[in-house]
């Protein structure tokens, strides 16, 4: 869903209306969103993105205007439904009869949201904004939430969108999606068209070469695979192009929709901050994760040690990943990656029964018991998997709030160990039981 409109008629209100943030910034006055902004909204079971934008002059031939002209058409071009807002206040203008033209003309689903109507009746200044030729006109109040649960119902409507079982069905089952994450330039596009034995992707000797997310089926040993190739992710002060900043979206989205996440490296480069910060961010996201240093026949012995060293200081959080070196263009150790990236999904994938967690949760604090934080010492009771990819396991007990992240890691390593969990983050919650007599006084 994309919000168009001419300046300060409250489309950034509206974005943080839908996304229920306050990530888009609002002030009284004209001008102040440039660039397009993303956000992810729901309403009901309804899940879906939405885009708000600069205000949108479809004349302006140069300067600032222009450029925000053009974030706007993007969006446009990007989204399913488009929200025109108009300021039920101000009444109509010259920019909002451009603007209600240029939507005319693509013919694209398309909503008349009348906002700052909050305290007006329809009958007094709404019947105006017909005059746009876009049909019903939504009187909504983005400052207030008045009318935009309806404006919502109203905007997917024509979309005929499936619901949830029919959405199920669609999905094919058993199809590992893989996504192949890295900087610009590592090899990304070279590493899947190697795998697929074609030039299915534009693989260029310049960064910044793959733009959007690029799904591929393929199948091996009987296994089918969603390849998923991703948009080099750079620091956020180095993305410039309005085009990149969209790629960078596709990308985050694309690493949290897989089930396995390739993290390539370059070997000529080294272990950059970058690297570090798109392995967090796969972390972050839980998703299972297989390290491959790419273009590995290109270095000497020397750098190969100096890599060894960095993957130990600077990825130290992703010692559970197995870690591989290839050569994409000349086909060098790509096997042993097929088998990491199987186990990983595996591990991600792996169902623990509750008995056999509490059996391993007894027998770790037999073995060591948790530190006692001043008069409380965690006692803990049973274990249960509390959800997959990534594996979650919520222990119960009493006063587990005081048990400490050393002891945390100890019983991740004896849940590993018992469940060969491999390239997948294992995440560990405390519940503590609550005290059924506490806030009541002895009789």
């Amino acid at each position: 869903m994309a919000l168009v409109g001419r300046p300060n008629v409250g489309k950034s209100t509206l974005f943080n209306r839908l996304t229920k943030s306050r990530d888009a910034i609002v002030a009284d006055f004209a001008g102040l969103t440039r660039d397009r902004h993303y956000g992810n909204a729901r309403q009901g079971k309804l899940e879906f993105i939405v885009i708000d934008t600069g205000g949108f002059e479809p004349t302006a031939e140069s300067g600032i205007y222009m450029e925000m002209a053009k974030q706007t058409r993007q969006a446009v071009a990007e989204a399913d439904v488009v929200v025109f807002v108009v300021d039920a206040r101000g009444g109509l203008s010259a920019q909002d009869y451009d603007i209600a033209k240029y939507l005319r003309k693509l013919g694209k689903p398309t909503l008349l949201a009348a906002n700052k109507a909050e305290g007006m009746t329809e009958g007094v200044q709404l019947p105006e904004f017909y005059e746009l030729g876009l049909g019903e006109v939504h009187p909504v109040s983005a400052a207030h939430g008045q009318g935009i649960r309806s404006l919502v119902d109203n905007a997917f409507e024509p979309l005929n969108l499936p619901d949830e079982d029919e959405e199920g069905e669609a999905e094919e089952p058993g199809v590992i999606k893989l996504a192949v994450a890295g900087r610009p330039n590592v090899g990304k596009s070279t590493l899947i068209n190697t795998w697929l034995g074609e030039e299915r992707l534009v693989a260029f000797d310049q960064a910044g070469t793959t733009r959007d997310a690029i799904s591929v089926p393929f199948e091996r040993g009987g296994q089918k695979f969603e390849l998923i190739d991703t948009a080099g992710l750079r620091r956020k002060g180095r993305v410039f192009e309005a085009i990149e900043k969209f790629s960078v979206v596709k990308t985050l989205q694309a690493i949290e929709s897989a089930n396995v996440v390739l993290l390539l490296l370059d070997a000529t480069q080294g272990i950059t901050d970058q690297d570090a910060h798109i392995a967090g961010y796969i972390l972050e996201s839980g998703r299972a994760v297989v390290l491959a240093i790419n273009k590995w026949d290109a270095v000497d012995e020397y750098q190969r040690e100096q890599l060894q060293r960095q993957i130990e200081t600077r990825l130290a959080f992703l010692k559970f990943a197995p870690l591989h070196f290839i050569s994409a263009k000349k086909r060098q150790g790509l096997g042993p990656v097929w088998t990491a990236i199987g186990l990983a999904h595996k591990s991600a994938m792996v169902k623990m029964p509750t008995p056999v967690l509490t059996r391993l949760l007894l027998e770790a604090v037999q073995f060591q018991q948790p530190q006692r934080s001043g008069m409380y010492r965690p006692k803990m009771r049973y274990a249960h998997q509390g959800g997959m990819n990534p594996p979650v396991i919520i222990v119960h007990g009493n006063s587990l709030e005081h048990v400490t992240e050393a002891y945390k890691r100890f019983l991740e390593g004896r849940f590993r160990k018992e469940f060969n969990l491999v390239g997948t983050p294992l995440r560990i919650e405390m519940k503590t039981s609550k005290n059924p007599y506490s806030g009541k006084e002895n009789s």
